[in-house]
This record gives C-alpha cells, sequence and structure tokens, in this order.
C-alpha cells in the first residue's frame, strides 16, 4: 500500500498531525472554468446578472468565501484555519464561458488548497443555482489547483 498521510499503520484514517511544523506564509490559487452558454451570458450587463434571486456574481463571491471558512466542515481531513484572505475573482471569457479565480492567503502549518478549491467550487455552484431558471444546459467543466507557495513546496501549474 502506497505511504499515504491520512493512513495510520493500521490502515484506518487519521487527521495529520502538524504540531511540529512551522508557521509559514501560505496561498493557494485555485481556477474553475463554467460553460455557461449564449443564452444565460447574454442577459449579463456590465459583467453582472440580475435575477429573482439577487445579483449573481455578487452572490456567488460571498457563496465562495463563505465555503473557504467552512472546508474543514465538508472535508473531513482538513484543519480548521483562520484564515487570513480570501480573494475570489469572476471573468466573462467569451460568449459562452466564464472563469472564477479563488486565492486564498493564511499564516499557519498546513497549506490552503482544499480551501481554494472548495471556494472555486461552491462560486461555480452558487452561479449555476442563480442562472438555472434561464438554462441548466451549464456545465463546470474544469477545477484545478494554479498555485501553492509556503510549506515544503512551491507548486505552480497552468
Amino acid at each position: 500500500m502506497p505511504d499515504f498521510s491520512h493512513i495510520n499503520p493500521s490502515g484506518n484514517p487519521k487527521m495529520v498531525n502538524v504540531s511540529e511544523k512551522q508557521i509559514t506564509q501560505r496561498t493557494a490559487i485555485a481556477k474553475a472554468r463554467m460553460y455557461l452558454g449564449k443564452e444565460v451570458i447574454s442577459h449579463f450587463t456590465n459583467n453582472e446578472l440580475m435575477t429573482k434571486k439577487g445579483p449573481v456574481f455578487q452572490t456567488s463571491i460571498i457563496a465562495g468565501i463563505q465555503a473557504v471558512k467552512k472546508t474543514s466542515d465538508l472535508i473531513p481531513m482538513c484543519h480548521p484555519l483562520l484564515i487570513n484572505g480570501v480573494d475570489i475573482d469572476i471573468q466573462i471569457l467569451d460568449d459562452e464561458h466564464a472563469e472564477v479565480t479563488c486565492k486564498v492567503s493564511i499564516e499557519g502549518k498546513t497549506g490552503v488548497e482544499m480551501e481554494a478549491l472548495t471556494g472555486a467550487s461552491v462560486t461555480c455552484l452558487t452561479m449555476y443555482d442563480m442562472c438555472k431558471s434561464i438554462s441548466q444546459k451549464m456545465v463546470i467543466q474544469e477545477l484545478k489547483l494554479i498555485e501553492k507557495t509556503g510549506g515544503k513546496s512551491d507548486i505552480k501549474n497552468k
């Protein structure tokens, strides 16, 4: 069996003990690409869409921020963290697609990759929820970690 950090010698799940780790500045950036379709995008004015539920991007960003703060409640082996900052941006890429970027920063003993990925995904899910009355053909196409700094190693993906 491979050497997984969240499995104890008996093969049972465990939460990693980070007590011996040093506190460092850590960041993670995740991106999600979402197919909204021409029907949804055509309703946007000045990069925002007002629906009966409110402003789509603003509400989705708030939902993403809340998700970042609740990641340890959703993913069992994530440590509860005191998040220093969350910055979520939504850009319309073309007449069918939008991209969500979620950057999370902390001074801590563990990274924030899962928090950034959770923030980006919940932002997209909220966009879907708020726009589903227009079209249910939307697709969250890609969710990926773009960058991680701090800790043992830095990662930069495209």
